[in-house]
């Protein structure tokens, strides 16, 4: 049974117009642990060309854990590009004190044949693995629900960092979003390093239809099934951080968003230890 609550993170998309440092005073505030920070938001950091040293000081004046650096795209689809970008990225994780690289793999539908998939997988893994390992960073696979997507399932990247014996560098996203998309069924708390949560509330649409931007915060009127996903990983031991990652504009453009995190990490917080696993 849960013995604590779900200990919070703020990613970035949660409030994409605000600085690192606004951000990481908002997870303050809200009592969060730490933040996640991109690197597809115009205008911010990292694509702005902040210095990884200002992130970091940025995280420190506010006490707040960089949890990772969302994200190397398509890293299944290896090449020397896409191994350039790898590097960069763990280099600024490192300089800034991310603890991990999500890695995400492609959704433009190729990559899907099977036998194709599983090697793309373990090409980029082995690639990735020792400059992780250098540098000291995770890498967190995170498997994307999408039809169109490369990488669907959890099982498959955890058979893939088992079968090269890599636990100690890779992790997986729990993403309860892409989790119920893939119809996937199993968890691997013992493999998972983080948690992404977010909810569906539009009752007509189809969950082939989900998009990125139908994901709001988690309240009553949630799809996805967060609380259940979350209290079966905790059931089993996952006692990292839950990062809330909603992507809808309705969210964005809220008047008052610290208030309405805070309603969502009650309602949360509630759910979890009232669920019956």
């Amino acid at each position: 049974m849960v013995a604590h609550d779900p200990v919070f993170a703020l990613n970035h998309m949660c409030a994409p117009d605000l600085s690192i440092s606004a951000l990481c005073e908002l997870a303050r505030d809200l009592g969060a642990a730490g933040i996640e920070i991109r690197n597809d938001i115009a205008g911010n950091a990292i694509a702005d060309g902040t210095p990884p040293a200002s992130v970091a000081r940025a995280a420190d004046e506010h006490g707040m854990r960089i949890l990772s650096i969302n994200a190397l795209q398509r890293f299944n689809a290896w090449d020397g590009a896409r191994e350039e970008e790898a590097r960069a990225l763990i280099a600024y994780a490192r300089a800034c004190g991310a603890e991990a690289l999500v890695l995400v793999p492609t959704n433009d539908g190729t990559g899907r044949a099977n036998g194709e998939r599983q090697a793309n997988l373990r090409i980029a893994l082995k690639a990735l693995r020792p400059m992780l390992a250098e540098a000291g960073i995770v890498g967190l696979v995170e498997p994307l629900g999408f039809e169109t997507s490369s990488l669907r399932c959890k099982a498959e990247a955890v058979e893939a960092i088992e079968a090269l014996q890599a636990g100690s560098t890779f992790r997986l996203v729990h993403d309860t979003f892409h989790h119920h998309l893939a119809g996937e069924t199993r968890f691997f708390a013992a493999h998972t390093g983080l948690v992404h949560i977010s909810g569906v509330t539009e009752g007509a649409l189809e969950t082939d239809r989900m998009r990125d931007g139908h994901r709001v915060l988690v309240d009553d009127g949630d799809r996805l099934g967060n609380i259940g996903q979350l209290r079966t990983l905790m059931d089993a031991g996952y006692a990292g951080c839950v990062s809330f990652e909603p992507f809808s504009e309705s969210v964005h453009r809220m008047p008052d968003r610290q208030a309405a995190l805070a309603q969502s990490m009650r309602f949360v917080a509630e759910g979890v230890r009232r669920y019956a696993a």
